[in-house]
């Protein structure tokens, strides 16, 4: 009789975690060109007129910026599925939680290029103008990329849970050092202040290099080290406590009570 081969894994945690690192530094590298060097460069918020003529001039740039969007957009799926995998061993309920946040959140982004596409087309296509005047060509313009900044922004929110998830997975099992767990846990934090300020404060612009600051500093130097982290170290073991071994868990090995000399004897 033969016997049957033992399936492997698809793949392994080290494999997984070099995924998401790699799709990180892609998505670093995207999103600084599609948001810094396109999109608020060319966009205007007090000039509706001046941003609809950049958008219109600078028609291959905007194009290359709402693909770069969507390469993270796909990236982002990815980086999803591989910290799942990666921090499946040390609480796969918090694990699979975090992923459908980060999904939740690139599912966001996602709509959003839509609407970044879609103020190109009006800046540029005659068809979209013919009905309108300049002022009310600009302001559609200025609706569709307003739209395009708050599915993300609201996206953000679902992503800074995301990262508190993954930063107190990395506190209580210690795949990771703690010290980056806690930068996790407080920039998730500041990006759900940062999205509640913008849609509670009518005055958020007055506050905004505030907020700026507080978000940028603590996501800047967390994800980064997170995508070294992963790319260098993540996978190996170490003195990280899986799940089933923390204390208080309830699939932690029982171990068998010791027994007298009366209860051995035969």
């Amino acid at each position: 009789m033969s016997s049957r081969p033992i399936p492997r894994p698809d793949i392994s945690a080290r494999g997984a975690a070099r995924l998401a690192g790699i799709c990180y530094a892609a998505i670093f590298v995207l999103a600084i060109y599609a948001n810094f060097a396109v999109r608020m460069r060319l966009v205007d918020p007090s000039d509706a007129a001046a941003t609809t003529q950049n958008l219109a001039q600078s028609d291959g740039q905007v194009r290359l910026a709402v693909a770069a969007f969507t390469i993270v957009f796909l990236l982002d799926i990815a980086i999803a599925w591989a910290l799942y995998v990666v921090f499946r061993p040390y609480g796969p309920r918090r694990a699979l939680l975090a992923a459908w946040f980060r999904l939740g959140y690139t599912i966001l982004l996602g709509a959003a290029c839509v609407f970044l596409f879609l103020a190109l087309r009006l800046a540029t296509s005659s068809t979209f103008a013919d009905g309108f005047g300049p002022d009310a060509d600009a302001a559609a313009v200025m609706l569709t990329i307003e739209a395009f900044d708050y599915l993300w922004l609201i996206g953000l929110a679902a992503f800074g849970i995301h990262l508190v998830l993954i930063g107190r997975i990395i506190v209580t099992a210690r795949p990771a050092p703690v010290l980056l767990g806690w930068i996790l846990i407080v920039s998730g934090g500041a990006y759900l202040v940062d999205t509640f300020a913008h849609v509670l404060l009518a005055d958020y612009s007055t506050f905004a290099p505030m907020f700026l600051v507080m978000v940028a500093l603590p996501s800047i130097c967390g994800e980064l080290w997170f995508t070294l982290w992963l790319m260098i170290r993540a996978g190996r073991g170490g003195n990280a406590r899986p799940a089933a071994n923390r204390p208080g868990s309830p699939h932690r090995d029982r171990r068998r009570p010791n027994l007298s000399q009366e209860d051995v004897r035969t």
